[in-house]
């Protein structure tokens, strides 16, 4: 099994500072966390260019959107109705929850992934994206890149998101920013060295002893 200390500790000091999740707000994360699903990076960007300068990502005016109205500002990202469903239903609860961000992650405790699962359009990674950058929860994001490292470091269930984060859990040392850093350096790790084949043997991951001692 994979050193997860250990791995962090690599890719920290070879990538540096990842730089994720940017934004300015928690709003604008929890856009992105959705707009992002199914799609690459700068699609997402986009549509959240195109809301922010519509909506400043404030509660009130995103909520007085119709569904018709939000797809259409959002479409360059994609599967925007989907989208868009998830964005107004993830403003109206956070607007039933009172969006005191603490107050929430405290009351619900452990059972707030399954709270978060509840809202429609609101998948596992984009659950425990928001749990990470949203609740401040050092918990473990199997993305895609994710799951093609840790292919890489010789996991076998990999395939699905259910796959590998039954697998792997955070060690009890890791805060909140700790699991938010480890994700980020994992997908800058990924669009160098995950996205076509042989890249990762050119990686300074390649035959690198990363399990447990």
């Amino acid at each position: 099994m994979v050193d997860l200390d250990k791995l962090y500790r690599i890719l920290s000091q070879h990538l540096g500072p990842s730089g994720w999740w940017p934004a300015d707000s928690k709003r604008e994360i929890i856009i992105g966390a959705i707009l992002v699903q199914n799609t690459n990076w700068n699609n997402a960007a986009l549509g959240l260019v195109s809301l922010k300068a519509k909506t400043a990502f404030e509660p009130k005016n995103i909520l007085s959107l119709s569904q018709s109205e939000l797809m259409e500002i959002i479409k360059s990202s994609g599967f925007y109705k989907n989208k868009s469903r998830a964005i107004l239903a993830t403003f109206e609860w956070l607007n039933n929850e009172g969006w005191d961000y603490d107050e929430i992650r405290d009351r619900y405790g452990d059972n707030l992934r399954q709270q978060l699962l509840k809202i429609p359009g609101i998948g596992q990674e984009t659950a425990d994206v928001f749990q990470v950058y949203i609740f401040d929860k050092p918990v473990f994001i199997a993305d895609s890149y994710t799951r093609r490292l840790f292919s890489k470091l010789g996991y076998r269930k990999t395939k699905t998101y259910q796959d590998l984060w039954r697998q792997v859990k955070l060690p009890a040392s890791f805060s909140y920013q700790d699991a938010q850093e480890f994700h980020g350096l994992i997908d800058n790790f990924g669009k160098q060295y995950l996205r076509y084949a042989g890249q990762f043997e050119k990686s300074f991951l390649n035959n690198k002893d990363v399990k447990h001692s």
